[in-house]
C-alpha cells in the first residue's frame, strides 16, 4: 500500500449531511448527483463520502457522515442539497482496493504515517469513491481514502 501526503486544490462540494444508519448512502449520493445533473454545471468526479464518527463508538441512528460531489460553476443549494468551498489543503492518502465497507482498515495505517512524518490530522476521513460497483466486483472497487492534515 502506497501513502503519501499531497495537496487537494480548492473544491466547490454539493453535498447532503445527515444522521443515520450507511444503507441510505447510495440513495442520498444518488440524489446530489441527480440534481448536479439538473444544473448547468460540471461535475468532479469522484464522489466522496465523509464520516464524522465510528460505527464503532454510536448507535446506528447516531452515525453522522456526508456523501456529495465536487463541481465547477455557480451554484445555491436547495432543500437539503447544501453547497460549500472547501479550501486547498494537505492530505495523508491512500488508495484501497476492495470492497467499499473495508476501507477503514487502512485508517489506522495513514493515522501512523501522518504521526510518522510530523503531521497531525485535523478533520474527519473522507473516503472518494473511484470507480462504480455497477461497473466492476466489488474486489475490483478503489476508494481513495484521505484525512485532512497539518504540519506537527
Amino acid at each position: 500500500m502506497e501513502i503519501e501526503i499531497k495537496r487537494i486544490p480548492q473544491q466547490q462540494m454539493a453535498y447532503i449531511h445527515t444522521k443515520g444508519s450507511y444503507v441510505q448512502i447510495p440513495g442520498t449520493l444518488g440524489k446530489v448527483v441527480g440534481w448536479l445533473m439538473t444544473q448547468d454545471v460540471e461535475i468532479q468526479i469522484p464522489v466522496y463520502g465523509m464520516y464524522y464518527n465510528n460505527p464503532m463508538e454510536v448507535s446506528e441512528e447516531e452515525l453522522d457522515w456526508e456523501v456529495g460531489a465536487a463541481f465547477v460553476g455557480e451554484l445555491v443549494g436547495e432543500g437539503d442539497i447544501q453547497i460549500k468551498k472547501v479550501p486547498e489543503h494537505q492530505v495523508v492518502s491512500t488508495i484501497f482496493k476492495g470492497p467499499y465497507g473495508d476501507a477503514a482498515s487502512v485508517y489506522m495505517d495513514l493515522v501512523e504515517y501522518a504521526q510518522k512524518e510530523g503531521y497531525q490530522i485535523v478533520g474527519p476521513v473522507l473516503e472518494s469513491y473511484l470507480n462504480s460497483p455497477d461497473d466492476v466486483p466489488e474486489s475490483e472497487l478503489l476508494t481513495e481514502v484521505q484525512f485532512p492534515v497539518v504540519k506537527g
